[in-house]
């Protein structure tokens, strides 16, 4: 077996506050003071292990998914594979050219133009400018950008960036490629046609080192995936092991959200503390489309509120789907711990990564509290609905309670 990544004892660690390249004088001064002063158990001081004794191998031609919880330190395992960052320790080695696409427009110089961008990337990648200049049609042709070519990247939106950038890390043929993410931008049909070229890769022999939270991409495009906890490895094997265990890892957080998440007048006044997912009367982590979906969100009033509303909204690809309230509004909330019940039908929401907001508002009195994103909700393939095989979007309308009457029956003539 010829190995593509070979990774042994990787370990990074990052310095917490203290000094901070380019910091004029007087805030390096103020930043000084503000840690003397500050109580020993709040100084920002100290250090923090993004990987710890990291070990691994990637097989020449293997697609392999790497997941975990967000700070578990896989953008970081990439950026060291990608020699971008060096490891505290331990080292690792890719045999062959390694491309990667860690966020959007990576690489990139805005004041060039699309078209001079390319080569420019291909050089960084090592290639010719004839090597370019083959492959530089194909390129264009899936970016879908032949109209601003000629135009500096500054102007393009975040979505002409991501279908350029990944375009010609796809296009130039690396022999690692290294994805970070990259199915978070752009609408379905790009993301469907990133799929198909990552598939196209992998089954002409390349490597694939392949980070997302869309689990129903992994199980789609990766033959085996790495697990990351904490910083530390903690499985590497088949598919369907991995997520398991990685699920386990998400249903074990229980939830709980950040506080500095949150922004708005009713801060501190109302504490959302944790959203959990359940089905079937169990707490889940990923999402079977065929159940109906309870979202449990707790927290902590401060006072009485005469008149709160509590709700929670989906997002897909940055858009708003919908916003769901908690019952009618105006419900008074009294001092002390409490429980929201969101309820939403089997068979609404199709397979694929949403983002999930919550917050509350005193409706007609003023004052607010919300957090667009304060966690992920994965809705798994098993159990959805299709027509002829086809994606139905990201919403499917249910019955909604209606049901289907023979109005007349009529008698179809017997066949001989």
């Amino acid at each position: 077996m010829t190995l593509a990544i070979r990774a042994e004892g990787l370990a990074k660690r990052y310095r917490l506050g203290g000094h901070r390249p380019g910091r004029l004088l007087y805030e390096e001064i103020g930043a000084r003071l503000r840690r003397r002063s500050a109580p020993p158990g709040d100084r920002p001081d100290g250090w923090i292990w993004a990987l710890s004794d990291v070990s691994f191998e990637v097989a020449e031609g293997e697609v392999v998914g790497v997941v975990g919880r967000n700070g578990a330190g896989k953008s970081t395992l990439l950026r060291v594979l990608s020699r971008i960052t060096e490891p505290t320790s331990g080292r690792a080695e890719v045999r062959g050219r390694l491309a990667s696409l860690l966020e959007v427009g990576t690489g990139f110089h805005p004041e060039l133009t699309g078209r001079e961008n390319v080569f420019l990337n291909g050089a960084i990648l090592g290639l010719g400018r004839r090597e370019i200049a083959a492959r530089f049609d194909e390129i264009v042709a899936f970016a879908e950008v032949e109209r601003f070519l000629d135009t500096p990247v500054k102007h393009y939106s975040s979505g002409m960036f991501m279908r350029l950038a990944f375009a010609v890390a796809a296009h130039l043929e690396p022999d690692v490629l290294v994805v970070d993410e990259v199915l978070a931008v752009g609408d379905a049909a790009f993301q469907r046609k990133c799929l198909g070229r990552m598939e196209s890769i992998a089954e002409s022999g390349r490597t694939v080192l392949f980070v997302s939270h869309n689990l129903a991409a992994v199980r789609t495009l990766c033959a085996s995936v790495l697990v990351l906890e904490g910083g530390r490895a903690v499985f590497r094997g088949p598919v369907e092991e991995g997520l398991a265990r990685y699920e386990r890892q998400l249903a074990s957080g229980g939830g709980e959200l950040e506080r500095a998440a949150f922004s708005g007048p009713l801060a501190s006044e109302l504490v959302l503390e944790r959203l959990r997912l359940r089905q079937a009367g169990r707490e889940v982590a990923a999402v079977d489309p065929g159940l109906p979906l309870e979202l449990l969100l707790e927290g902590r009033a401060e006072h009485d509120f005469r008149s709160l509303d509590l709700a929670i909204a989906l997002f897909r690809d940055g858009f708003r789907l919908f916003t769901c309230h908690d019952g009618p509004s105006g419900q008074p909330l009294g001092a002390g711990r409490f429980e929201s019940r969101f309820e939403l039908p089997a068979n609404l929401l199709r397979p694929g990564v949403y983002t999930v907001g919550a917050g509350g508002q005193r409706p007609g009195l003023g004052g607010w509290v919300w957090a667009d994103d304060v966690t992920r909700l994965e809705v798994s393939e098993r159990g959805a609905m299709e027509i002829d095989g086809r994606d139905l979007g990201a919403l499917t309308v249910t019955y909604a309670g209606s049901r289907r009457s023979v109005v007349e029956e009529r008698v179809s003539p017997a066949r001989p």
